[in-house]
């Protein structure tokens, strides 16, 4: 039986931590969906199709991993891809309280739905989007925190 699982996030943009993460999940399952989440209450920086389109290049060496960006609950966004695990990564205490809410949630919406928790290659604990966002909107070099495509999609938002 094929394992399908789903690695979702908003992605905005995606980090090496992500790409981290979504490298050792890709080992673990047939097939790997990440789920680039449209968040529109974030205020994302970067626009949906942008963000598929940065996470899929970042990506594109993982071959039993697609990109596909999607806007509704993620319980429901797994169904339709026939996923029953969640891969979520967790770099603090803090994000693990709040995936521990999002799992009771979607536990209550889908009780078959799994939920897997990876932690980062300590080089990574520290990086975040919003930190990445962060440094380089204000000038700073974050390229060492993203891929190289990645990085020159952020320099052309700050120009």
């Amino acid at each position: 039986m094929k394992k399908t699982a789903l690695f979702p996030g908003t992605f905005d943009p995606i980090t090496l931590g992500h790409s981290d993460l979504i490298t050792r999940a890709a080992r673990l399952f047939d097939e790997l969906i990440v789920g680039v989440a449209a968040s529109p209450r974030k205020g994302t920086l970067f626009s949906l199709e942008e963000r598929v389109e940065l996470t899929a290049r970042a990506l594109r060496d993982l071959p039993n991993v697609r990109v596909e960006g999607f806007a509704s609950l993620l319980v429901q966004f797994a169904a339709e891809k026939s996923a029953n695990i969640v891969v979520r990564g967790i770099r603090s205490v803090a994000d693990f309280e709040y995936e521990m809410q999002m799992v009771g949630v979607n536990r209550t919406l889908n009780p078959a739905l799994e939920v897997v928790i990876l932690t980062p290659d300590p080089k990574y604990g520290f990086v975040s989007s919003t930190h990445v966002r962060e440094v380089s909107l204000h000038g700073g070099d974050a390229s060492a925190f993203v891929a190289p495509e990645v990085w020159q999609a952020l320099l052309k938002k700050r120009a």
